[in-house]
C-alpha cells in the first residue's frame, strides 16, 4: 500500500527546517519577481497559455506502404497550474484517433528524475519532450510563447521543418495521378442573392395579338426578380373582357432569347453520360463526359435587356415593354446611370361603338331602385347604402305653405297663395328623404297631422315608365322663398328653425344660398358708384338716429339696390337675405323666465306624484363632506338620476343656474329641492316660449367694414366706405319663428 498524505504534512517546521517524516513537495515553476501586483500564479497567469508545435513519429508493423508515420500535434502549458496537454489535429480519412492525446494534467518527467514534474524551464523550440514514453518534437511556438519566454530570459531557438510524412507524399501522388470524373459544376448565387432577395422589377407590357382571329391588345405585368434572375407574367384581365383570369401567364422560370429547340431526353443535365456500363446482375454504373461536348448554353433575358421600349420574345410572342414603377426607375438611375424613362403608347384599335346598357322600363312596383335590383341579380338584394347616410342623424325642418295642388298636366290649379294651412317639411340627411306634417290649428277645418309619409320625392316632369333612376328631390334643393312639388302639391317655403339655418351655413358647398361670401360677392357690382345713395337709404332707415334698422328695412334696403336700371339684374332670393343679415347679426341675450320653468318641473312632478325630495335631500347631504351647503353639478345631477326624478337635463341644468354659487359654480341643493317641492313651495305652472330662429341683431359697422375690407381685396361690397358709424342692432325676432 501506498503511503498516505495528511492535510499540512508538507509544513516546514520553525525557521524553514525540515521536520521529521514531513513530505517533500516537486518544485513548481518559479518566475522572476517583477514591478506589478504580488498576486499569486494561479491569478496572474489565469488564461494564459504557451503554445508548441510538434510533431512524434509513430512507427508501423507489418505494412508494405510505410515504416513509420510523422504525426503533427499541439503541446499547450498552461502556466496557471503547470499542466499539459497535447491535441491532435483532425485529417479526414486518416483512420486515426485524433483529437486530444493527453488530456490537461501536470505530467512527471522520466527517469531518472521521476520525482519531478515539468516547468516552464523545460521548453524551448528544438527541444526533445518525453511524455510517457513517447517523444515530442518542438519544432515552433507562437508569438506569446516567444516574449514569454524571452522575459523569462530563455533563448528562444530557430524554428524547424516538420518532416514529411511518406505515406502522406504517397497518398498526394496517388490522387494527382487519378483521372477525376467530371464534377457537378457548382455556380455560386449565394451572394446574388444576399444582396436582392425580395428585389423585384416591374414592367408593364403590351402583346398585340390583333393578327390572329379575334385578337386584341393584351395587357401584362413582368416581373423581374434579382435574387436569381428570373422572370414571371401575369396578365391584367380588365372587366368584361370575356377572359378568364389565371395565375400565371408564365410561371416564374428564366426567359431564354428566341425560340429553343425541344431538347431531347438527357440534353438538359449538370452531367453529361456518355454510357451506361455493366449487367443487371453485376450492377450498372455510369461513364461522365469529361469533355463536356453536346452541351448547350442557351441565353437568357437580364435586366440589362429590359429597358423602355424594347421588345423581348416570350416564346414566340412578342412583348412591347411599356413603362415600370418608381422602383425599377430607381434600380436602373443607380446600376445603369438611365435618367429618361419615357413611357411607350401601346398600340390600340379604337372601338368603333361603345355598347351602352339599358334597362328596362319601370314596371310600377316598388321603389325604382328595388325595380331595377330586380335585373342585377335572380334574387333582388336591397340598395346599398353609404357609411355616411348611416351615420347621418341630422333632420332640417322648413316652415312652407301650400299654394295649390297641380293637374295632370304639370300645371298650378291656383296661383294665390293661401296662408290658411301651414305646414313644416322635414328633410332626413341620412337617406334625403323628406316628411310633411301640418300643426293642427283649432278651428281651421282642417285636421292637422301626417300630411305625406317619410319618402323619397321625385321632381315634377318626369316619365313615369322609364328607363333610368329618377331624379330626387335634394337638402340643397330646399331654400327660403323656393318652391317645391310634392305629389302634385305647391309649397312655397317661408322659414326655417336655428338648426337648420345653422347646418345649411356650415356646409356652404352643399347650400350656396347660405354661403354669405358668395352673396357678397353677388351684390358687389350693385353697390359701386353708388355711395351717397346708400348712405341716403341708411339713413331714411333709421330716422330716429339710434344707429340701427330692422330686418324688415334691411329687406328693404337690399331690394332698392336691386332697383337700380344701369346694372346688370342680379336676382337675390330671400334665403340669401336671411343669410346676409345672419351673418352680421349680434347675439342680443334672452331673459329667461325662472320661474316658469320652474313651474313646468312642478307640474311635471305633480303629474307622476313624486315626492321623494326627503332622499334627495340626505344624498345630497351625505355627499356634502365639509358641510357647506353646495355640491358640484355633475354629482347633483347624478343624485335625481339615482332616484329617478323624471326631469329631462335642459330642465335641471336651469333649474340648477337659479340655486348657482357663482363664487365657485357649486349649486345650493336645499335651494334646489326647496323649488322643485311641489307639496310644501307650490308654484302656478308657466309656459315658455320656444322660438327656432332665435334673436337676430346685425352688426351693422361689421357689415359695413367687411364690405369695405373686400372692396380692398378685390371683394365684395365697397361702396359702403362712404358710411360713417351706424350699425344695424335689430332684426325682426319674429319673422322666421316657426308657430
Amino acid at each position: 500500500m501506498g503511503a498516505v498524505n495528511f492535510y499540512y504534512d508538507n509544513k516546514p517546521g520553525i525557521g524553514g527546517e525540515p521536520l521529521p517524516g514531513q513530505r517533500i513537495d516537486p518544485p513548481k515553476s518559479r518566475y522572476p519577481d517583477g514591478h506589478g501586483s504580488s498576486a499569486p500564479a494561479w491569478i496572474t497567469f489565469d488564461k494564459q497559455v504557451l503554445c508548441f508545435e510538434a510533431y512524434f513519429q509513430q512507427a508501423v508493423h507489418e505494412s508494405r506502404d510505410e515504416q513509420y508515420r510523422v504525426r503533427r500535434c499541439q503541446v499547450l502549458f498552461y502556466l496557471e497550474d503547470d499542466t499539459i496537454q497535447v491535441t491532435e489535429p483532425r485529417i479526414q480519412n486518416s483512420a486515426l484517433p485524433q483529437g486530444t492525446i493527453v488530456r490537461r494534467h501536470r505530467i512527471r518527467k522520466p527517469p531518472p528524475y521521476e520525482g519531478c514534474f515539468y516547468t516552464v524551464d523545460d521548453f524551448n523550440v528544438g527541444m526533445d519532450l518525453e511524455l510517457y514514453g513517447r517523444v515530442y518534437r518542438l519544432v515552433s511556438c507562437d508569438k506569446f510563447t516567444a516574449n514569454f519566454l524571452r522575459k523569462l530570459g530563455v533563448r528562444v531557438n530557430e524554428p524547424e521543418p516538420i518532416p514529411d510524412d511518406p505515406y502522406t507524399i504517397h497518398r498526394i501522388s496517388v490522387s494527382d495521378a487519378m483521372q477525376p470524373r467530371r464534377p457537378h459544376e457548382r455556380v455560386d448565387t449565394l451572394r446574388q442573392f444576399l444582396n436582392h432577395d425580395r428585389h423585384v422589377l416591374r414592367f408593364f407590357c403590351t402583346w398585340d395579338d390583333t393578327g390572329s382571329l379575334y385578337g386584341d391588345v393584351r395587357d401584362f405585368v413582368l416581373n423581374y426578380f434579382l435574387g436569381d434572375d428570373t422572370i414571371e407574367i401575369h396578365e391584367r384581365i380588365s372587366a368584361n373582357s370575356g377572359r378568364e383570369s389565371v395565375p400565371y401567364f408564365l410561371r416564374r422560370q428564366k426567359l431564354p432569347k428566341g425560340v429553343p429547340p425541344l431538347p431531347l431526353p438527357g440534353t438538359v443535365s449538370n452531367l453529361t453520360t456518355l454510357n451506361t456500363l455493366g449487367t443487371v446482375q453485376t450492377g450498372s454504373r455510369h461513364m461522365l463526359d469529361s469533355i463536356k461536348l453536346g452541351t448547350q448554353q442557351p441565353e437568357y433575358y437580364t435586366d440589362a435587356d429590359l429597358t423602355l421600349g424594347a421588345v423581348l420574345n416570350v416564346f414566340g410572342r412578342k412583348f412591347l415593354i411599356c413603362d415600370c414603377d418608381e422602383f425599377t426607375k430607381e434600380f436602373y438611375r443607380k446600376k445603369y446611370g438611365v435618367k429618361t424613362f419615357t413611357p411607350v403608347c401601346p398600340p390600340r384599335n379604337e372601338c368603333g361603338y361603345t355598347v351602352k346598357r339599358e334597362n328596362p322600363p319601370y314596371n310600377g312596383w316598388g321603389s325604382d331602385e328595388d325595380s331595377l335590383a330586380n335585373c342585377y341579380n335572380l334574387i333582388p338584394r336591397p340598395p346599398k347604402k353609404t357609411f355616411e347616410e348611416s351615420c347621418s342623424v341630422d333632420v332640417l325642418r322648413f316652415a312652407a305653405h301650400l299654394i295649390a295642388g297641380v293637374d295632370d298636366d304639370g300645371i298650378c290649379g291656383n296661383v294665390e297663395v293661401t296662408r290658411r294651412r301651414i305646414f313644416v317639411i322635414s328633410c332626413f340627411l341620412r337617406d334625403n328623404t323628406f316628411m310633411v306634417y301640418e300643426p293642427p290649428v283649432a278651428n281651421s277645418g282642417f285636421k292637422g297631422g301626417k300630411f305625406m309619409e317619410r319618402r323619397k320625392v321625385m321632381k315634377p316632369g318626369q316619365p313615369i315608365f322609364r328607363t333610368h333612376l329618377p331624379s330626387y328631390y335634394a337638402p340643397s334643393d330646399i331654400y327660403i322663398g323656393g318652391q317645391v312639388v310634392f305629389n302634385n302639391f305647391v309649397f312655397e317655403i317661408y322659414g326655417a328653425d336655428e338648426h337648420t339655418l345653422a347646418h345649411m351655413e356650415a356646409h356652404p358647398a352643399e347650400f350656396p344660398y347660405a354661403d354669405a361670401q358668395g352673396v357678397l360677392r353677388r351684390l358687389r357690382p350693385l353697390v359701386e358708384g353708388r355711395e351717397e345713395t346708400i348712405r341716403r337709404l341708411a339713413t331714411e332707415a333709421d330716422p330716429s338716429g339710434s344707429g340701427s334698422i330692422d330686418f324688415a328695412e334691411f329687406g328693404c334696403l337690399v331690394r332698392e339696390m336691386l332697383k337700380d336700371p344701369s346694372v346688370e339684374s342680379v336676382y337675390v332670393v330671400p334665403h340669401e337675405v336671411v343669410t346676409l343679415a345672419r351673418h352680421y347679426a349680434l347675439k342680443v341675450p334672452k331673459e329667461t323666465n325662472y320661474m316658469a320653468v320652474v313651474g313646468m318641473a312642478q307640474q311635471q312632478l305633480r303629474k307622476v306624484s313624486f315626492e321623494a325630495f326627503q332622499e334627495i335631500l340626505d344624498a345630497c347631504r351625505y355627499e356634502d363632506l365639509e358641510n357647506t351647503g353646495s355640491i358640484d353639478r355633475a354629482v347633483l345631477r347624478r343624485i335625481c338620476k339615482a332616484n329617478h326624478l323624471p326631469l329631462p337635463d335642459d330642465i335641471l341644468l336651469t333649474l340648477m343656474e337659479i340655486s348657482q354659487n357663482y363664487d365657485n359654480g357649486m349649486v345650493y341643493y336645499e335651494s334646489f329641492i326647496n323649488q322643485l317641492n311641489w307639496c310644501c313651495n307650490p308654484v302656478p305652472p308657466g309656459t315658455v316660449p320656444c322660438e327656432y330662429s332665435g334673436n337676430l341683431e346685425v352688426d351693422w359697422p361689421a357689415f359695413m367694414k367687411a364690405g369695405k375690407d373686400e372692396g380692398k381685396r378685390g371683394g365684395c361690397i365697397s361702396a359702403f366706405d362712404s358710411f360713417s358709424g351706424g350699425r344695424i342692432t335689430g332684426v325682426n325676432k319674429n319673422t322666421l319663428t316657426l308657430t
